[in-house]
């Protein structure tokens, strides 16, 4: 009897525990945003031509760098509107990217569309703005609707931290690109 007592208490109190997570879920918003910001030395239009064409994207892209596996075909057209790229991999899932909308030098626009392992459709941003003494800021952001079970993962792990990491890393990573060989980078933007 002490120990179906004990099953009771301990049931409860693992009822009690999901039902507050259901509850803090379903008070979340039902978009979500991350961005993150980062000040280069290179000018917009170096920035850009590193964003824009999709071959240039990937050489900085942190989702690309997490596996060297990964398998990615691009399409015809590799650089402005209509741009597409779609990936499978073990470590970063399956979706595509397509670049649906930009603004010479100061803007692009893609829509993700992730397959694997959650489907998810999602907008990302990039803004570039110049900076004096010849730097820029870029900003990255990601934006999309957040369906209960991402509300519901959001309660436990912190999305805006695990993503943001990536878009710090990404910055980096394109910072080291673009300020290491500024004339590789303003010969790309003469393409």
């Amino acid at each position: 009897m002490m120990w179906a007592s004990l099953f009771k208490a301990v049931g409860g109190l693992l009822l009690l525990v999901l039902l507050v997570l259901l509850i803090q879920a379903a008070r979340q918003p039902d978009q979500f945003r991350v961005e993150r910001k980062l000040q280069i030395q290179a000018s917009p239009e170096a920035l850009f031509a590193l964003i824009q064409d999709l071959r240039q994207f990937n050489r900085w892209n942190p989702y690309e760098k997490k596996d060297p596996q990964i398998q990615g075909q691009y399409s015809a057209q590799t650089a402005g509107p209509g741009a597409r790229y779609a990936w499978q991999s073990k470590e970063v899932g399956e979706g595509s990217m397509e670049i649906t909308a930009q603004e010479a030098p100061q803007r692009v626009q893609m829509r993700l569309d992730f397959l694997k392992p959650f489907e998810a459709h999602n907008l990302a941003e990039f803004q570039i703005v110049a900076q004096p003494g010849g730097a820029s800021e870029v900003s990255w952001s990601l934006s999309g609707p957040s369906p209960f079970i991402s509300k519901l993962m959001g309660v436990i792990f912190n999305m805006d931290r695990m993503i943001g990491r990536d878009f710090e890393a990404g910055l980096l990573n394109l910072k080291a690109l673009a300020e290491a060989s500024p004339p590789a980078a303003a010969a790309a933007a003469q393409k």
